[in-house]
């Protein structure tokens, strides 16, 4: 898929988590919206997958540690075909599949169940793990905040995929300095955290997590580092595309009422009608 056609992709994922949330009037805005893109470069380009056989073994495993923001995951895989979009309305509602945080197998593509910070890491850990010792050969990917990285067990997952070298592991580091109680560098600073994360074995790179190239490009050296499990640190903003959620940790765990939903729908428009001028 070209570069343009994951551009247009990422901007009908992000018009379908405003209508998810305004439908659901609960929810999280601000990861949802900031991931789009690192989405929508997995699902259209990084990820060897099938959405007509979503178990397929050889398939490459997404893991969601940061639960909160699933509305970009559900609104993804309805993008690729995973099911229909029309059940994307049903976001938190009972018997819909669509829970506030990740289940697994709820509805076709979901890898794993997380909600408690910091555990899916220790999932994606596991699995990589598993599929060294089974001789597998796919990938395992693993979607993780910056706030999570304040949860001790993160380290000791980190710990252990370096000491056993899980070069099949690629951690994608949603850098977006926010989470629900402020910015991340003044509830408890982070920084510096490339030098942090290298100190307990990763290898580490670093992208604008908005920059579809540089989103493939970093998770293609990945693939290529065959000696340590791989962190990207994925530089985004949060409510990417909608000016008044944008930088805000307000809309960490806020949803649109109709006039904001109204207006954010009309800003994500315009920036799709640019992109097809582009």
């Amino acid at each position: 898929m070209t570069i343009f056609y994951i551009q247009k992709k990422a901007q009908n994922i992000r018009q379908s988590i405003i209508k998810m949330l305004l439908e659901a009037k609960t929810g999280h805005s601000a990861g949802p919206l900031g991931t789009a893109d690192i989405f929508a470069a997995l699902y259209f380009r990084i990820l060897r997958h099938k959405p007509k056989q979503p178990n397929w073994s050889n398939r490459d495993r997404l893991i969601l540690s940061c639960g909160h923001i699933v509305p970009v995951w559900y609104a993804t895989l309805a993008e690729a075909g995973y099911f229909s979009k029309s059940r994307l309305s049903r976001l938190r509602a009972l018997d819909s599949g669509l829970e506030g945080h990740p289940l697994k197998a709820s509805v076709p593509g979901i890898e794993n169940t997380s909600g408690p910070l910091g555990q899916g890491v220790s999932q994606a850990v596991g699995r990589a793990l598993a599929a060294k010792l089974n001789n597998e050969d796919h990938q395992i990917y693993c979607l993780t905040s910056d706030g999570e990285q304040q949860e001790g067990q993160t380290w000791e997952a980190y710990m252990f995929a370096a000491k056993n070298r899980l070069a099949n592991l690629t951690f994608i580091l949603d850098r977006n300095n926010i989470q629900i109680g402020g910015f991340t560098e003044e509830v408890m600073p982070l920084e510096p955290l490339r030098a942090k994360l290298e100190s307990f074995g990763m290898h580490v790179l670093e992208t604008d997590g908005h920059n579809i190239k540089g989103i493939i490009d970093c998770c293609e050296e990945a693939r290529a580092i065959y000696e340590k499990p791989v962190v990207i640190i994925a530089h985004t903003i949060a409510g990417k595309g909608v000016d008044f959620m944008e930088f805000d940790p307000n809309w960490h765990g806020k949803t649109p009422n109709s006039l904001e939903a109204k207006k954010a729908l009309n800003q994500l428009r315009n920036l799709q009608g640019r992109i097809d001028y582009d």
